[in-house]
């Protein structure tokens, strides 16, 4: 259950109303980095976490404050744009058409669609998608996530900053990219604290990590002849799993197998030179019966005991 209130967490107040600039805002609020993708990915990682406590209660105090961000941003948004879109699209019109038309499309659906509102979109009106957030049920690879996700934010919300003169509005973008900043360290602090209560071995996602290759994982292949990667740190010295030595060698196959698939079915319609000699025609349903066989084949050798 959420309870909402009418006090904002941090004022949001423009000195004079700029509906191009408001233009440029709308990346904050609906871009595929804005407020709305980190309160919707904090959100359903809480919501999903199956661990109550300190880590579900963190995840859900930020996704909660970032509802907030976006009550800000839309609430500064609705004041740029009071009386504004279509005024100061013609003050920009008359003072430099070119210049309007680039910059003024946005403030176009602001006064049509929302009558001098924010949306969820971003700054070139692109519906805000689900596919923007990530909830894995990972915590460790979550929270790396959120860390990207939070660095990227307050990046774009540093260019924006630039983009204004407004004294209202910068104020309230310094709080907001030192939120950005803090959270973070909120999100690696929780991975530290991950490492600590040894709820993971490492501060690197390693799941399943006994099954991998061993020597692949340790491993800098580069792939190009004069490489300078050779000389940074994450090609030589210890690894940060399992404390081996990284090793730096050119990239070349690892095996004899080539990128050659097989003929392909006539009935696909597909183009092909015999030089993998006559397939059989085929049908879907014959495609199903061969799927079928490979199944039971599959299920057969699990379970008949070998050497």
């Amino acid at each position: 259950m959420y309870r909402h209130s009418s006090e904002l967490q941090y004022h949001a107040k423009p000195e004079r109303p700029d509906a191009l600039f408001a233009a440029k805002l709308q990346e904050l609020v609906g871009g595929q980095f804005g407020e709305m993708t980190v309160m919707m990915q904090y959100l359903w990682q809480g919501w999903n976490c199956r661990m109550p406590g300190k880590y579900k209660d963190m995840i859900l105090d930020i996704g909660t404050e970032e509802i907030g961000h976006v009550e800000m941003l839309v609430t500064m948004m609705a004041r740029l744009l009071e009386g504004a879109p279509s005024e100061t699209q013609a003050d920009a019109a008359a003072a430099n058409p070119a210049l309007a038309a680039v910059l003024g499309g946005q403030n176009v659906q602001h006064a049509i669609v929302t009558g001098g509102a924010a949306m969820p979109t971003n700054s070139q009106g692109v519906p805000w998608n689900g596919g923007y957030i990530v909830a894995s049920g990972n915590l460790l690879a979550d929270f790396r996530h959120n860390v990207a996700a939070e660095a990227q934010s307050r990046l774009q919300t540093a260019r924006v900053y630039g983009m204004t003169d407004d004294p209202g509005v910068k104020d309230m973008l310094q709080f907001n990219l030192a939120r950005d900043t803090f959270h973070q360290q909120q999100w690696l602090l929780g991975i530290e604290q991950l490492v600590e209560d040894g709820l993971v071995e490492s501060e690197i996602e390693n799941s399943r990590g006994k099954e991998e290759k061993e020597w692949a994982a340790r491993t800098f292949y580069s792939f190009h002849e004069g490489s300078t990667a050779a000389e940074g740190r994450w090609a030589q010295g210890a690894t940060l799993v399992g404390n081996d030595e990284i090793v730096f060698e050119p990239g070349t196959a690892l095996d004899d197998d080539v990128n050659q698939v097989p003929a392909p079915d006539p009935l696909l319609f597909s183009t092909y030179d015999g030089s993998l000699g006559t397939p059989k025609p085929g049908n879907a349903a014959g495609g199903l019966a061969q799927g079928a066989k490979n199944v039971v084949s599959k299920a057969k050798d699990a379970i008949t005991p070998g050497d």
